[in-house]
């Protein structure tokens, strides 16, 4: 089976060069920008296919595409008016997936709607005082998994089996380390791959680890990274593009310090830092350009060559938020290349190499194409 393009972004608040840097200068990606509907703050966004798109981001308010961003729908889940929409998940120009937080524990939901956004379905409401639920992941339509920060010393993580009902897997997860959570970066802090594939990254503990599965959530490993933790500091966004290679990225959310990547050729099990990321603050969305661009009713189509950029994105450190810039590697991590006029943004994700997505402040919404 053909490898899958590569690509991970990365925003942060200042950028620097160097020689390797210069070397892809004329590779730069075109940016479009394009027009949301909403002055929302988007947080999260999901890209089906080259012309589906869904995004999430505050006052419950939701946006889908499904001609490629030319025009945009924006709307507010009814009763989800104060709630942020923390994560999203694409299906189909129909069926998505929203996870909400708020002021209030219950204020953590999932959602999901069968007809392109006319209504929604809650599917589970949080009752745990303590939980704190950052992110979730899919590996098809109907099955997927739920992070929480630990509550003492548990996981208290959830799984659909039938895109229907949520089912408490905590008691397959890992003790928690003291302290120990997620960050709820754009819903980057887990990533499902292929069948069963799952990877967690932590922090705020005194180790920021991996929670790896490899039969869909039904039993887990830990492993440590290499990157710094505190409380306010550790793994923040996972991405791998296949079983084997991930990249892992992080740093302080309280500081100015300089952010941190480390990859992984093993499923997860050792990790190495990569060179450093020319930029500051922590990083807030990785994402590999990945995915197929489905040219019949089928969804059959051609299915691109693997593709060497490794693109990471990082955002400014609390409590402001506001003034993440981008850049790209080629390499996964050794070589970086900030890209001019990314700023804002918050996530991007990719369909395939042509058509990404880069969403932020201000409802703002950047498509970005190699």
């Amino acid at each position: 089976m053909p490898k899958h393009l590569l690509a991970v972004f990365l925003i942060a608040v200042s950028a620097t060069f160097c020689s390797a840097q210069e070397n892809w200068k004329n590779h730069q990606p075109k940016l479009t920008p394009q027009q949301s509907g909403t002055t929302q703050l988007l947080i999260a966004v999901s890209p089906v296919d080259s012309r589906v798109v869904w995004a999430g981001g505050t006052g419950g308010t939701y946006v889908v595409t499904t001609d490629g961003g030319e025009h945009w729908k924006a709307a507010v889940v009814p009763g989800a008016e104060n709630d942020q929409f923390r994560d999203v998940h694409g299906v189909s120009d129909k069926v998505a997936y929203l996870m909400s937080i708020g002021n209030n524990t219950t204020d953590f939901k999932v959602y999901k709607t069968v007809d392109g956004g006319a209504h929604w379905t809650i599917q589970f409401t949080n009752e745990n005082p303590s939980a704190f639920y950052d992110c979730f992941a899919f590996w098809t339509p109907d099955r997927g998994i739920t992070h929480s920060d630990s509550v003492n010393g548990v996981f208290p993580d959830i799984r659909t089996k039938n895109g229907n009902t949520w089912e408490s897997i905590a008691g397959s997860m890992p003790p928690a380390l003291p302290g120990e959570a997620s960050f709820a970066a754009s819903g980057t802090c887990i990533a499902a791959e292929g069948k069963s594939n799952a990877w967690i990254t932590t922090g705020g503990a005194t180790i920021a680890r991996i929670l790896a599965t490899r039969d869909g959530g039904n039993t887990w490993n830990a492993y440590d990274t290499p990157l710094l933790s505190s409380p306010s500091a550790g793994g923040v966004s996972v991405a791998f593009r296949d079983s084997r290679h991930g990249i892992v990225g992080g740093g302080d959310l309280n500081s100015n310090a300089s952010a941190d990547t480390a990859i992984s050729d093993d499923g997860g099990q050792t990790w190495t830092l990569t060179t450093a990321p020319p930029l500051q603050g922590a990083i807030f969305c990785l994402a590999y350009i990945r995915g197929t661009e489905h040219r019949d009713d089928e969804g059959w189509g051609e299915e691109f060559e693997p593709f060497a950029h490794t693109v990471v994105i990082t955002t400014e450190t609390e409590p402001n938020f506001t003034s993440g810039e981008a850049a790209f590697t080629p390499d996964e991590g050794f070589t970086w290349v900030p890209i001019p006029g990314a700023s804002g943004y918050w996530a991007v994700a990719f369909a395939n190499p042509h058509a990404g997505w880069f969403v932020g402040n201000n409802g703002a919404i950047l498509k970005i194409s190699f």
